[in-house]
């Protein structure tokens, strides 16, 4: 199954990196430049055309993205509690719940058959709004238990995702004739860049894996699925078609599990950067698995 080639490669990666770690753990401090490399790539798909045509599309993207900061975060919390998981693990989880769709959501819904022009929509309009709620919303769930540096994480939510988004819009653009081969392989770079940092956060957690055990994994499962049954179910309930519900299922439970893990890595350690490296890893294994059976039948 073509469709989980890369989320196999990423599990073959965290693997070895789990038995080798040494391998991976140098490269802790470069896990923001790789994610920047990820938006500067996901710029380069877009031009301010598609930006324009947002406007077309302006429902069922405030659906998505009102399920999305609205659900995805809540659920991470329920499931936190009623998985029983420590401080640093539930921060995780809300962190991976109050982030922006993942560049990996407009691969899948390719794959999927679905409305590839309101994925890269939903994207690019979640990504912006990102900005301002994941901060607001991780202040606003854990700000009780721990200090979340809101106005810190703004600045480098603008910095890591918005400015290389805005870089790659412009170069598209403007010099695309010239950026032909790197348009080209930048959804291979991008890709590449995940699968590396996911790597990175098992390396250090090598140790964190052997004591958090299974209950995070089932956990971060849930969480993925039930996000993409929102997504699904919360479209065909407001009357949208197939193809738009598919698109939503996709957007709101493939995460920006990188940015999530950078930030935790940044503000509260590495153990709570887990849950975002197992998303990733997990929500592309589940959204493979849902592009196959959307390609094979009419859900």
């Amino acid at each position: 199954m073509q469709t989980l080639i890369y989320p196999s490669i990423a599990l073959i990666f965290s693997v070895f990196a789990h038995f080798f770690p040494e391998i991976f753990t140098p490269f802790k401090g470069h896990i923001v430049t790789f994610l920047m490399i990820i938006m500067l790539g996901m710029g380069m798909t877009l031009n301010f055309a598609d930006i324009i045509s947002v406007t077309n599309k302006k429902s069922a993207i405030a659906l998505g993205v009102a399920i999305q900061f609205i659900f995805m975060p809540l659920i991470a919390l329920g499931i936190s509690l009623v998985f029983g998981l420590n401080q640093s693990l539930t921060i995780g989880m809300v962190l991976v719940g109050t982030s922006a769709g993942g560049t990996a959501s407009n691969v899948l819904t390719y794959l999927a058959k679905g409305d590839l022009a309101l994925s890269v929509s939903m994207t690019l309009v979640s990504t912006v709004i990102s900005c301002i709620l994941m901060p607001f919303l991780t202040w606003l769930y854990l700000g009780k238990s721990v200090e979340v540096a809101t106005q810190s994480m703004l600045f480098d939510l603008i910095k890591i995702t918005v400015l290389p988004l805005v870089v790659g819009i412009f170069l598209n653009t403007f010099f695309s004739k010239f950026l032909h081969f790197f348009k080209r392989a930048m959804p291979l770079i991008s890709m590449s860049a995940i699968i590396f940092i996911v790597a990175v956060i098992v390396a250090l957690n090598t140790q964190n894996l052997s004591t958090v055990g299974i209950g995070v994994i089932i956990a971060v499962i849930v969480h993925n699925t039930l996000g993409m049954l929102c997504g699904y179910a919360s479209a065909r309930i407001f009357g949208f078609d197939t193809k738009t519900a598919r698109t939503l299922a996709i957007e709101v439970g493939v995460q920006n599990s990188g940015l999530s893990a950078a930030l935790a890595m940044k503000y509260f350690g590495a153990i709570s950067a887990l849950p975002a490296a197992l998303f990733s890893i997990i929500q592309n294994v589940i959204g493979a698995l849902f592009a196959s059976t959307c390609k094979k039948t009419e859900i």
